[in-house]
């Protein structure tokens, strides 16, 4: 894929609680976009500070620490053609009541009276961000960099 790139998904617990995750699948997929890889996984305290480094010193981080162990996650890589950016935009607003009706959040988000934001996904907001974000979620995909052997004699 010419100028391929990829984003990370996470269907947080709600969206995992509210059955939401084949239909967020199958809207990327029918944005044409290819899911490189997927997995169930429940959020550690370390990932959550690694992924939030920028909001760990809020006076909030607690609440969304709390809430994103509430229960499992499903963590995807996409990858496709500008697909940063088409599916930050696929998930809609932040804010589940600013988010526009056809986009994820839109559809299925909605705000909580406790004042703690639940809104079904996070996307990578750049590059480099998902690039950051798939290291945490994926380690086992992280390409290691190997020592040469000495022994090595090349013919």
């Amino acid at each position: 894929m010419a100028n391929s790139e990829k984003t990370l998904v996470l269907v947080k617990p709600d969206g995992v609680a509210a059955g939401h995750i084949g239909e967020i699948i199958t809207r990327l997929e029918r944005k044409g976009y290819e899911i490189s890889a997927l997995k169930v996984i429940n959020a550690t305290p370390e990932q959550l500070k690694a992924h939030y480094c920028d909001k760990v010193e809020k006076p909030y981080f607690k609440e969304i620490e709390t809430y994103m162990m509430e229960g499992p996650l499903v963590a995807i890589i996409v990858r496709g053609t500008n697909v940063v950016k088409a599916v930050h935009r696929l998930a809609g607003h932040t804010r589940p009541s600013d988010a526009q009706p056809g986009t994820i959040r839109g559809d299925f988000a909605h705000d909580f009276p406790d004042g703690i934001l639940r809104n079904i996904v996070h996307t990578s907001d750049s590059r480099e961000n998902a690039h950051h974000e798939i290291a945490i979620w994926f380690p086992e995909l992280a390409v290691k960099a190997r020592k040469p052997t000495k022994d090595l004699k090349v013919k």
